[in-house]
């Protein structure tokens, strides 16, 4: 379960509530709520300060207990950096720290003072939005594959409040867009994490149907492998055909909009575990590969978050969930597949699939006539040695399509930089045995694999995202990040605004 949001006007001193949250900065001084704080406890804060057991460095968090005339038994000061220079970063790096400081504290609840903070060009709704979607992230835990345990003796963190103006409907706004993002991004960080023996490709069937029967107006259809081969998805096929378990095209719609109004179509890479096929992958670091559907779970759970919001918008979500396994029957480096497109791809490497699960989905969602495509893919190793672990990749033609997506990451904190997708490129795909090949060397590989994607979407506006260095945290206990479920989400609501 997601956090529970809601606003107060407590003064800090009187708030009766297990712990408070307040800032500082580098230079030591206080924000409001900080400075009401220190004057009623008789300058604690200052004194903690001066001892140097505590300072404003970004990210720092030191917590105070008992201080005198203050209801509340913990003080969690939140270290926010230069004031000068304090900027959305640095707050969502302080609202992120603390709230990982609350979810070490035997408490069930907390209020935060940090939407007093003076964020440039920011409002209260942004910081309190900012603020619930990071304590959320913080609180979450993964607990589906453990041993049941006796419910715990000490509570943990369920609901947090902000102050804010309780009838300003931009805030409320913003707390009820928290709380569905927050849902849309817990959705796929679970079906993330989970392992492949249990998500595989019908299991990821199953939690769509869960999502249609949860959500009036939401219609499923789920294509099995005949119905793809009627439509001609020798592409799509071809990766499946290595494994015990069949695949699956999952489609979710909600028409939240106009009759008749173009949808939106969401597509996300739905490889629920990647052994790189013939192509076999080193085998240390292969358990990550059950993270290569989160471009499916991503899409997934931002169609979650904007049913909970009944935006009026038509949207159309599509997840080709495939699993890519060597067996007699897998397919082959230099087998020619093809496309529902009708066009033909020789296949050089047998770990590039998911452009070829996707190349596929693209093509059936033009049957819809979208007004725009955007697809989310783990894609590439290459995007994660361009950009690291910070910067989703965003592939796109459209120079206006490219900006929404990324007034939308910087918006939620979701970010994404612009790759080049020109025509130079396109030279790397080419084959002497088909229309196209899958690879294009080792050079530019993640724009290459948006290049192959590329000619499959005949024009339509239509951008690509590459989050494979985002979709999970790194090392063996990394968890699935939920990434870009806010981006997406935003930009879903910017364009219903």
């Amino acid at each position: 379960m997601t956090l529970k949001f809601s606003i107060a006007a407590d003064a800090p001193e009187a708030a009766a509530v297990p712990s408070i949250v307040v800032g500082v900065y580098e230079d030591r001084s206080l924000t409001p709520s900080a400075l009401r704080i220190d004057e009623r406890s008789g300058g604690a804060l200052t004194r903690l300060l001066e001892s140097s057991d505590a300072n404003g460095k970004a990210g720092s968090v030191a917590a105070l207990f008992h201080l005198p005339n203050i209801v509340s038994p913990r003080v969690v000061l939140a270290g926010l950096g230069e004031q000068k220079k304090l900027d959305a970063a640095a707050y969502y790096r302080a609202v992120t720290e603390s709230a990982r400081a609350l979810k070490s504290m035997p408490i069930d609840s907390a209020l935060s003072f940090l939407t007093d903070v003076d964020v440039p060009g920011k409002d209260t709704a942004w910081k309190l939005r900012t603020a619930a979607l990071a304590a959320d992230a913080q609180a979450y835990r993964y607990t589906a594959t453990f041993k049941p345990k006796e419910k715990p003796k000490t509570p943990s963190l369920e609901s947090l409040a902000f102050v804010a103006a309780a009838n300003d409907p931009k805030t409320l706004r913003a707390l009820t867009e928290a709380a569905a993002i927050a849902k849309g991004v817990r959705f796929a960080r679970e079906l993330g994490n989970l392992p492949p023996n249990i998500c595989n490709p019908a299991y990821v069937a199953d939690q769509a149907k869960k999502i249609a029967d949860e959500h009036p107006g939401v219609t499923l259809e789920v294509l099995d492998r005949d119905a793809m081969q009627k439509l001609g998805m020798g592409s799509l096929l071809g990766v499946s055909q290595g494994s015990a378990n069949a695949p699956r095209l999952v489609v979710l719609r909600w028409n939240g909009g106009k009759d008749k109004e173009k949808p939106y179509a969401l597509v996300g890479k739905g490889i629920t575990f990647d052994s790189g096929g013939i192509s076999l992958k080193p085998g240390a670091g292969m358990e990550e590969m059950k993270f290569d559907m989160c471009g499916g779970a991503g899409v997934l759970g931002t169609f979650v978050a904007a049913v909970e919001l009944k935006l009026p918008l038509n949207i159309v979500c599509i997840v080709p969930a495939v699993e890519n396994m060597p067996d007699g029957n897998a397919y082959r480096p230099s087998d020619i597949l093809t496309s529902m497109s009708g066009l033909t791809i020789e296949v050089l490497n047998t770990d590039a699939e998911g452009r070829l699960i996707l190349c596929d989905a693209l093509t059936y969602a033009q049957k819809f006539d979208p007004q725009v495509i955007i697809d989310a893919a783990t894609l590439t190793g290459a995007c994660v040695v361009a950009l690291g672990k910070h910067a989703s990749g965003l592939m796109t033609k459209d120079d206006a399509l490219a900006d929404e997506l990324l007034k939308a990451g910087n918006e939620t904190m979701d970010r994404a930089w612009r790759l080049p997708l020109w025509d130079d490129y396109q030279q790397q795909l080419e084959s002497g045995f088909a229309d196209v090949a899958n690879i294009g060397g080792k050079y530019a590989g993640a724009i290459t694999a948006a290049c192959f994607l590329s000619r499959f979407v005949n024009g339509a506006r239509w951008a690509h995202l590459d989050i494979a260095g985002t979709a999970w945290d790194e090392g063996r206990k990394g968890l699935a990040t939920g990434r870009p479920v806010p981006m997406l989400t935003q930009y879903l609501i910017d364009r219903s605004a």
